[in-house]
């Protein structure tokens, strides 16, 4: 597949870009299949809902370990981590061709998946799961630039029901002040400068299939799952071959690989 002039300029102005009926039923159905077993069983690493809320900004940035701080037996999975080598199903979506070409478009340069960050699949459960807050998700990680994307799958309908992503658009290429986020990074909410940014908020249904590209910078959320059935979706994220993980951080830490 590649993206059209339109296209890549919508990315670069909005700062994500949808991709409709991009993976086959089939496929997804697989992936979700293998998702549930890893969840219904809490396979390590995996954040829940509690590791969510108390992990501080320098838990987040420094600690390499990302197995759960709560006890399995009582934590409502969040996500489950490093999902990459967990089956060949999850790799071989990471690893798929038909994205290939238009990842390389969008960072103009070779790409190059990150397992450090994200790398995930992700979970709102029902009645248990919690709104994630507005964020940016460079803001733990440590890289030379800002030349990451995330590639987010859904592998059923997300809407606004069960915690679709929301996007203020174009605030990657915003300059916020210090002031502007809590302790933890999180876009605050009391901040007046804020408000009128979190009015422009933009969000779309998703069905099984879809794929949403956005920005390492892009402002988003969540709003928790308010329907009786799991929301499940993937998320990876990838650099360009020049964006280089800075030496001694986490970033650094794991595995990358390269798309021929």
């Amino acid at each position: 597949m590649i993206l059209t002039t339109k296209e890549i300029e919508a990315f670069n102005e909005q700062g994500f870009l949808v991709l409709r009926n991009f993976l086959a039923t089939e496929q997804c159905s697989a992936i979700l299949d293998v998702a549930l077993a890893h969840l219904k069983h809490k396979i390590e690493p995996i954040e829940s809902e509690v590791d969510y809320d108390i992990k501080s900004k320098e838990y987040r940035t420094h600690v390499r370990d990302y197995a759960s701080l709560e006890a399995k037996e009582v934590s409502t999975v969040r996500r489950l981590r490093q999902v990459y080598e967990r089956d060949i199903l999850f790799k071989e979506w990471m690893e798929n061709e038909k994205i290939r070409p238009v990842l390389k478009q969008l960072l103009k340069d070779e790409v190059v998946i990150t397992t450090a960050h994200h790398n995930s699949i992700m979970t709102k459960m029902p009645v248990s799961s919690k709104e994630t807050s507005w964020h940016q998700d460079r803001r733990y990680w440590s890289y030379s630039d800002d030349n990451l994307i995330s590639v987010w799958l859904a592998l059923g309908e997300e809407n606004s029901e069960n915690g679709v992503l929301e996007f203020i658009p174009k605030s990657h290429k915003m300059y916020f002040d210090e002031e502007q986020f809590d302790e933890k990074e999180y876009f605050s909410l009391t901040n007046k400068k804020n408000l009128s940014l979190i009015e422009r908020k933009k969000s779309f249904s998703l069905n099984k299939g879809d794929v949403v590209l956005f920005h390492c910078k892009l402002l988003h959320r969540a709003n928790k799952n308010s329907t009786l059935k799991p929301k499940i979706s993937f998320v990876y994220t990838v650099k360009g071959k020049r964006t280089e993980a800075l030496k001694g951080s986490r970033s650094a830490e794991f595995p990358e690989i390269l798309l021929d």
